[in-house]
């Protein structure tokens, strides 16, 4: 990658002081041929496979499941994230990211396709060495062996590091025996490769390779899931597994290394695999509210539905903006470490690393996009939605897991905060700099015009760069009060968190419908009647709601610790950011649901 290409790319988290333009941004717009190929063929394979099976798959039909990933494996589909010596095409992270939403139309299957070609084989990928890539990942990019990922156990989830499991090197130093227990294991069922986290000597957190046919590996019943009941889930028990010490993953001790870099990619493919979801849901959605009659006229044309099927394409529109933007620049951050001599492991890990503030934004927004479409879209169908027969029963249960995978919604929220003042700690992201200059702002007069009012999307700008001041302003004060105790206060990350995401979500958007329009200004390029008037819409609405939320949430955080004349101040602060005219929301929402009607489905 150039120097000048490199300049334009913001480090993970420095979307809070610095100003991306829409040119710096990728967005679905801009699929290549080869990635519109990929988004082809599993179209066709969902056709021709997974739809006409579907019945079979939910009722966990594994033999079916393994038959599947067979012919995926046959097709190239499950090498796609793979380099051609162990069997794969390696196409980049982008397209690895875009083929986790199509397949997330598959249900459960995607869930075991997911386990297998994400969290099960990169780990190897990763961090195994050259012998053990080429003899685990061929079979398994090929479909003739599975792979599963296993790192919770019964007293340790989202506290990893609590794990149990032991490993203990043999007397004649050739094996480190292993026992313990795991649960929650996505494919344990069928799969035959694991990789599996113990501690050596109870002390040493490290990774393993371990074969389903050694002696001591067991795996229990499947469990009985509110939803995705189509995936294999079970536990996994070792009791003296001899595993050799060849099969020891990356480096000893370092096994954390391996678990929450493998999570950082799992968290916005998670993301990604929400939206997909999201977008099944609403088109059954609005395909239903045409359809159903009431007081002699179709429910599409009553206002509290449209506000539904506008809320659902809004949140979908703006959580793909940011999923994407952040996808491409993990890819371009690859492409720079490998340029500097980086392994390709070492690049795909450096990459999801450093937009791992990202990477955790999305995991939780694309998980609650997803309920609050599946909960609508459940209201939309009325009783018909309650009834197994229409497709949001199912869909309901499946969904609610995704705020728990990948780490809780909570755990991600603090760890998203927590990352980002620990970049600003190393100074890797200068928000010392930006929350000093707002301290000086407050204290000065304000200004009442802005030469980006005279733009296009003027006044969204304005607005996204209120939100960011606001956020410097609320977390600048509050870690400064509270320093080291901050980590303690639960509530207070989870409101910064809050603020976090609406920022990075509604820039996002901000960008896209900057660039959509501009490339087709017949598209509506002054906000006048046109196709892209509904991408205005979207953002619109998005950035109302989301300035009232960054008020909301900057205020609780404030009062949670400030009191007299400092509290005064800094609401004041505070409200000076967060002021906004608002848009007719009404008439926005409407433009938007007609065209979801118009069209027969989410067409953005």
């Amino acid at each position: 990658m150039d120097t000048e290409i490199k300049s334009k790319i913001l480090r993970g988290g420095e979307f809070l002081v610095k100003e991306s333009k829409p040119e710096d941004i990728f967005t679905p717009e801009e699929f290549s041929e080869d990635q519109k190929m990929v988004i082809g063929m599993i179209q066709d394979f969902l056709k021709t496979r997974i739809h006409p099976n579907m019945e079979k798959l939910e009722g966990l039909d594994i033999k079916l499941t393994e038959q599947l990933l067979f012919e995926m494996g046959e097709l190239g589909i499950l090498g796609i994230p793979f380099p051609e010596e162990y069997g794969g095409s390696q196409m980049d992270f982008v397209t690895n990211v875009m083929l986790t939403e199509y397949m997330s139309e598959a249900r459960s299957f995607a869930l075991s396709f997911g386990a297998h070609t994400s969290i099960g084989m990169l780990p190897i990928l990763y961090f195994g060495t050259e012998e053990q890539k080429s003899k685990y990942l061929p079979p398994l990019v090929q479909g003739v062996r599975h792979a599963a990922y296993c790192l919770t156990e019964p007293g340790s989830g989202s506290d990893a590091l609590g794990a149990k499991t032991n490993a203990k090197l043999s007397e004649d130093g050739k094996h480190y025996i292993l026992n313990g227990q795991k649960m929650w294991i996505t494919n344990a069922g069928f799969a035959d490769v694991f990789t599996v986290f113990a501690k050596i000597d109870g002390k040493h957190f490290t990774g393993f390779i371990v074969e389903r046919g050694w002696d001591g590996v067991t795996i229990g019943a499947e469990e009985k899931k509110l939803g995705i009941k189509g995936s294999s889930t079970c536990q996994v028990f070792f009791e003296n597994v001899k595993v050799p010490v060849e099969n020891v993953l990356g480096k000893i001790g370092e096994g954390h290394q391996i678990a929450f870099n493998i999570l950082n990619i799992g968290r916005i493919k998670l993301g990604a695999g929400a939206i997909g979801a999201s977008k099944l849901i609403a088109n059954n959605s609005i395909m239903y509210a045409r359809d159903r009659k009431q007081f002699g006229q179709s429910i599409a044309n009553f206002g509290a539905i449209k506000y539904k099927l506008s809320e659902q394409a809004t949140r979908i529109y703006v959580n793909e903006s940011a999923c994407y933007r952040a996808s491409h620049n993990i890819k371009e951050e690859e492409e720079a470490l490998l340029e500097q001599g980086k392994t390709l492991g070492e690049a795909l890990l450096g990459g999801a690393e450093e937009y791992s503030i990202e990477c955790a934004i999305l995991k939780v927004t694309g998980s609650e996009c997803l309920d609050y479409c599946v909960d609508e879209g459940l209201q939309i169908y009325g009783g018909m939605g309650y009834s197994e027969e229409a497709p949001m029963a199912g869909a309901y249960r499946d969904a609610r897991i995704n705020r728990i995978f990948e780490g809780t919604n909570e755990i991600n929220r603090m760890l998203s905060v927590n990352a980002l003042l620990k970049k600003a700690m190393k100074g890797h992201v200068d928000l010392l700099s930006g929350a000093t200059a707002i301290q000086k702002e407050i204290m000065s007069m304000p200004s009442f015009s802005d030469n980006k009012d005279k733009e296009f999307l003027g006044r969204e700008k304005v607005m996204i760069q209120n939100m960011k001041k606001a956020f410097l302003l609320v977390a600048g004060a509050t870690v400064k009060e509270l320093m080291m105790g901050l980590k303690d206060e639960q509530e207070i990350l989870m409101n910064m968190a809050d603020m976090l995401i609406d920022i990075y979500l509604a820039e996002s958007a901000l960008l896209r419908t900057e660039k959509i329009v501009k490339n087709k200004p017949e598209k509506g390029l002054k906000g006048e009647p046109g196709e892209g008037t509904v991408y205005i819409d979207m953002t619109q609405v998005f950035l109302d709601d989301a300035m009232e939320r960054v008020s909301l949430n900057g205020r609780r955080c404030l009062c949670s610790w400030a009191e007299g004349d400092m509290k005064r101040m800094l609401l004041l602060g505070l409200k000076r950011f967060t002021k906004y005219d608002g848009i007719n929301s009404k008439e926005a929402r409407r433009r938007i649901a007609d065209k979801l009607i118009e069209e027969k489905k989410y067409c953005f």
